[in-house]
């Protein structure tokens, strides 16, 4: 039976959530491809229990992550089950829907009946009785957005949920969702963007959106998918995620130039006496706007490297010049 380690909070810095009362975790833990059926579940459940250990409280899903599609849930509801449910308070858990379900045309994008639905299926699936915050995954090309903002304040409302959020929305369409779910009475708690180093796109008027309307900030892939970590500084591992057949990250995007970028910020990691995975954490949390860092992980011994970002010092003008740099003249 497992036990949680009572020194769990002690190692973990946690930040408030924009202008609301609730806190996360410097680094919170993602269940995005390495919690699917592909996943031994003694590995998936020794990374949740490590991270929980570690002051990891948030676990983030989504109705679609697997492999197959459902099975992350389908594996967090497990662990829960059998270790974490003593916990529950103690966890913030997340989930969203917007991409690709279920066949038909009712299973993706933005509408209220897929929205509504797919949270209650991803209810069932994890065996929670509601989720800390429920988000609109995507932006629907199609769907007004005043209808997506409604099923998430409809889904608040009805319990199932106790916050709402957004992810992948641009800057005009987050200030346009934050204003329709500050008027329905329910305002939107956090926004969750791709960010990191290699990824600047945030900072094109999404981070002084979320500032301006008090909504938090969760980067996802700070890692840059994996690139930012010491796997590719000299070669492409024949065991990591570019020499498999993952779609998210090809052979191709590992290139010379991009391999003399990734050693020279290591190189400005190791003067910090962090890894390069540690400072790039470090780097997406420099940033007052930014609560939390989403991390990713195959197995424990990398989550107990991220956590060592957490609290970590911040950066000299000299370090973040050095770091622009090296980015842009890839």
């Amino acid at each position: 039976m497992y036990t949680a380690n009572t020194n769990r909070y002690k190692s973990m810095t946690y930040r408030r959530v924009g202008k609301s009362g609730l806190k996360l975790p410097e680094i919170s833990l993602g269940l995005w491809h390495n919690f699917g059926h592909t996943t031994p579940e003694q590995n998936a459940r020794d990374m949740l229990l490590a991270a929980f250990d570690l002051g990891i409280t948030h676990f983030d899903l989504a109705n679609n992550y697997g492999p197959p599609p459902g099975s992350a849930e389908l594996m967090l509801g497990q662990i829960m089950k059998s270790d974490l449910a003593p916990y529950r308070d103690e966890l913030i858990i997340s989930s969203k829907a917007g991409y690709t379900m279920w066949d038909g045309p009712y299973g993706d994008w933005g509408s209220r009946k897929y929205l509504v639905a797919s949270c209650d299926a991803s209810l069932k699936r994890t065996g929670l009785e509601y989720f800390d915050v429920f988000y609109s995954h995507r932006p629907d090309p199609v769907t007004p957005i005043y209808e997506t903002m409604a099923a998430l304040d409809y889904i608040v409302r009805s319990g199932k949920a106790l916050y709402a959020g957004i992810s992948n929305y641009g800057p005009k369409e987050a200030e346009e969702a934050f204003k329709i779910l500050g008027e329905l009475g329910t305002p939107c708690l956090i926004h969750q963007p791709a960010y990191s180093i290699l990824n600047r796109r945030p900072e094109d008027g999404l981070i002084n959106a979320c500032e301006k309307n008090g909504v938090g900030m969760i980067c996802f892939s700070p890692l840059a998918k994996g690139l930012l970590t010491d796997r590719y500084l000299k070669e492409i591992p024949k065991d990591s995620r570019a020499a498999g057949a993952s779609p998210f990250l090809s052979t191709e995007a590992i290139t010379p130039e991009l391999m003399v970028t990734l050693n020279g910020l290591n190189k400005i990691a190791l003067e910090r006496g962090q890894t390069l995975a540690q400072m790039s954490l470090s780097w997406v949390l420099r940033h007052k706007a930014v609560t939390s860092a989403l991390i990713g992980a195959s197995r424990v011994s990398q989550i107990e490297d991220c956590v060592k970002a957490a609290g970590a010092a911040g950066f000299c003008e000299e370090e973040l010049s050095r770091i622009d740099a090296l980015v842009g003249g890839m």
